[in-house]
């Protein structure tokens, strides 16, 4: 099965990762890739009705394209947020199917949701109905005792005639019982060629994978087979692995700029709207991965990046003298 054309928006896509993909990562993650598309991290339909919504849904027009990913399961609510996410000018608005966390499970939404499609299919129905960009549903095979190949084609088949055109699939089940979060993004054993025949299923449904992906390498085998790619962890803890996607993976040029150069942009930005260092550098500790140095930027960032003396041009010269020990070029490795 080749891509299918006009897909290219999600081409490839940095996925939303709670605690990890807000503001600021994504600015960190724009300065890397052009073209990515990047998600903000799941948000509760709840919190944006009645709490903070400039903290909560607030970004920097640098970031298109970004998707804003919310978490719910009344179709009222979900259509009010929405809107108000269309509102705030985000690309695309996301629905969380695959979260396994117990919170998730409490106020029923994430990856319970996989056990009631009709749910989602309302849901999404009414946030298409309610905004004028697109509604996309990021999901998980099944969870817990389903089985795969009876649950992801139900579920499938729901969204699908609610209209949603692209959804996004990480391979693995989850399992709400017995593992933690963090384990249920490793230990379920992932599950591409499932993916494949569903995708191969249903032609007129974009297909987006996710899951276990480890770099550019990966991500352009599967893109023979699926018209968009989705990295996590591996975009998040080797960020500078961004940096090869315009070029690989779009034909574009490349962001040209060294680790440094980033480290740079990122202080300036800093200075510039007055926040603490570690909003920002927190999500850089990886910035050096396998490079000479990478122990001692991660050793000192974590160790003194909220500490009084962490300002922004302590964070270049934290830079200046871990780049200065890397024997190799500055560029991202070819994976």
């Amino acid at each position: 099965m080749s891509p299918k054309d006009g897909h290219h928006s999600h081409r490839f896509c940095v996925a939303p990762m709670i605690d990890w993909t807000d503001r600021y990562c994504r600015w960190v993650h724009r300065l890397l890739s052009a073209k990515a598309r990047l998600y903000t991290e799941m948000v509760v339909d709840e919190a944006i009705l009645h709490g903070d919504r400039d903290r909560l849904l607030g970004f920097d027009s640098a970031e298109h394209p970004v998707a804003l990913q919310i978490g719910g399961s009344d179709p009222r609510k979900l259509a009010e947020v929405a809107a108000i996410g269309a509102q705030a000018g985000y690309d695309e608005i996301n629905l969380n199917v695959g979260c396994p966390s117990d919170r998730v499970q409490s106020g029923r939404f994430g990856a319970c949701l996989m056990a009631e499609p009709e749910t989602v299919a309302e849901g999404v129905r009414a946030m298409a109905a309610a905004v004028p960009c697109e509604v996309t549903v990021k999901c998980r095979i099944g969870i817990d005792d389903q089985s795969p190949e009876e649950a992801l084609p139900r579920f499938l088949d729901a969204v699908e005639a609610a209209g949603v055109r692209t959804v996004i699939v990480h391979a693995r089940k989850a399992w709400l019982e017995g593992l933690s979060p963090k384990e249920n993004r490793t230990i379920p054993p992932l599950d591409y060629d499932l993916v494949v025949r569903e995708a191969q299923r249903r032609p007129a449904l974009s297909f987006i994978l996710n899951g276990g992906l480890a770099g550019g390498a990966a991500a352009e085998r599967w893109l023979t087979t699926f018209p968009g790619v989705m990295l996590g962890r591996a975009a998040y803890e080797q960020p500078f692995l961004l940096s090869e996607v315009d070029q690989r993976l779009f034909g574009a040029p490349p962001a040209a700029r060294s680790r440094l150069e980033i480290v740079e942009a990122v202080a300036d930005r800093a200075a510039a709207e007055a926040v603490p260092i570690w909003r920002y550098a927190r999500h850089m500790l990886g910035l050096y991965h396998g490079q000479p140095g990478a122990k001692t930027w991660r050793r000192q960032l974590s160790e003194e990046g909220r500490s009084a003396k962490a300002c922004p041009a302590w964070l270049v010269d934290v830079a200046e003298t871990v780049s200065a020990k890397a024997e190799a070029p500055d560029r991202a490795p070819v994976a």
